[in-house]
């Protein structure tokens, strides 16, 4: 089961969009400086099930277009299952990742994939030597300028 530590309604994270986020508790990669370093916990939280996105969904019924996870790809199986419930109501979906992919069957419920580890010296989305890359899986296209100011 994921549990989530923070669930908010998100502007910047996904270009274009109005994103219900969930930040996912448990993530195991430790990374430095990581700005969600309190949700790596995988015991505290809210539990995410299918049944509460579905009453949330509901809830946001025509205010979002997206729904984020921030985290959750180490529970491919649960994930999978709400990004599926999500994506059945025509939403779109995003999954930021700390990996450098992930498999085939996320890769399929996922309209947006944020890859790559948070390394400090390189900067995050907004910065034009990150090592992360934001890629709209329905084109292939890396947005990556969407998050830099000009």
């Amino acid at each position: 089961m994921l549990r989530f530590t923070d669930e908010q309604i998100a502007f910047q994270e996904v270009p274009g969009e109005v994103s219900l986020a969930y930040t996912i508790a448990g993530c195991q990669l430790g990374c430095k400086g990581c700005h969600s370093g309190y949700s790596w916990h995988s015991e505290q939280g809210t539990a995410l099930t299918d049944s509460y996105l579905q009453q949330r969904l509901q809830t946001y019924k025509g205010l979002i277009s997206c729904v984020l996870f921030l985290g959750g790809e180490w529970q491919p199986q649960t994930l999978l299952q709400l990004l599926t419930r999500a994506r059945s109501t025509g939403l779109n979906t995003c999954l930021y990742t700390g990996l450098d992919d992930v498999g085939p069957a996320l890769k399929q419920q996922l309209t947006y994939l944020k890859t790559g580890r948070w390394l400090a010296e390189h900067g995050g989305l907004n910065s034009p030597h990150t090592n992360q890359v934001f890629t709209d899986l329905r084109t292939g296209q890396c947005l990556n300028h969407l998050f830099i100011q000009p």
